[in-house]
């Protein structure tokens, strides 16, 4: 049983690889060390993606989130690291990450960054109508 972080994301193939659906994860625990100050930064980190051929599996997930808790990281630079490593191992049609930091200072930050498969679109959205 591993006991450690790691930076490896393991993924298995899309069961349902022919249909557009999106996967939705919370992951409330996220840590890193501000890269001033040495102090530990908290966020929850919601990720939402389409997924292509792979999807991310979760316990790797979990090592890998892990292993930024004694890195110095910017918000705005983990996110985007996160986001990157998440699409390069996926290669999801379509990828968000939300980072909702903790207030540091009186200020909460939150950073979504985006990622996409070239040429993929969502289908139109439905909208049903209201009951009562």
């Amino acid at each position: 049983m591993p006991t450690a972080p790691t930076t490896e994301l393991e993924t298995f193939q899309n069961p349902h690889v022919a249909s557009d659906y999106t996967i939705r994860m919370q992951i409330p625990e996220f840590t890193c060390l501000c890269p001033r100050t040495g102090q530990p930064d908290f966020a929850t980190l919601e990720l939402e993606y389409v997924p292509g051929e792979l999807c991310v599996e979760l316990k790797s997930l979990k090592l890998y989130i892990w292993s930024f808790r004694d890195r110095g990281a910017f918000h705005e630079a983990v996110t985007n690291e996160i986001a990157d490593h998440l699409h390069g191992a996926v290669r999801a049609r379509f990828l968000r990450l939300t980072a909702r930091f903790n207030v540091r200072g009186g200020i909460y930050t939150t950073v979504v960054a985006e990622r996409r498969q070239t040429g993929w679109q969502p289908a139109p959205a439905v909208t049903l109508p209201s009951t009562g």
